[in-house]
């Protein structure tokens, strides 16, 4: 499920549609140009990788997104943990928590996600 990952570049692209959308392919080829110092042709073709993916569209020369930034991270972090940790949310944070102690402000907001999911 390769689908929902991107690399840096991808990803730095990626924001400049999220945070101009719904921006006309004329004024995100400018837009990357400037950002990542791309071409109209490098523009078309990473925009048509991930509309191919899903995760944004370019109907009529407007580009919008399929997926807020919020949604695709959410499953960005599921494909991890599914690959990285057979899917266990209690593995992951296991292992996370092992190198990185917790804050007592992360701990509530995570004691407040688990009461909300129990709710």
């Amino acid at each position: 499920m390769a689908e929902w990952r991107m690399g840096l570049i991808e990803s730095r692209f990626a924001d400049i549609i999220w945070q101009n959308e719904p921006v006309s392919s004329t004024r995100l080829v400018k837009l990357a140009g400037e950002a990542l110092g791309w071409k109209k042709s490098t523009t078309y073709t990473v925009l048509k990788r991930l509309c191919q993916r899903g995760i944004f569209q370019n109907q009529e020369g407007t580009v919008t997104s399929l997926l807020s930034r919020q949604e695709f991270q959410a499953r960005q972090s599921e494909e991890f943990i599914a690959d990285s940790f057979g899917g266990s949310l209690p593995a992951f944070l296991a292992s996370f928590t092992a190198r990185k102690k917790l804050s007592q402000e992360e701990i509530a907001q995570l004691q407040e996600l688990i009461d909300r999911s129990r709710g």
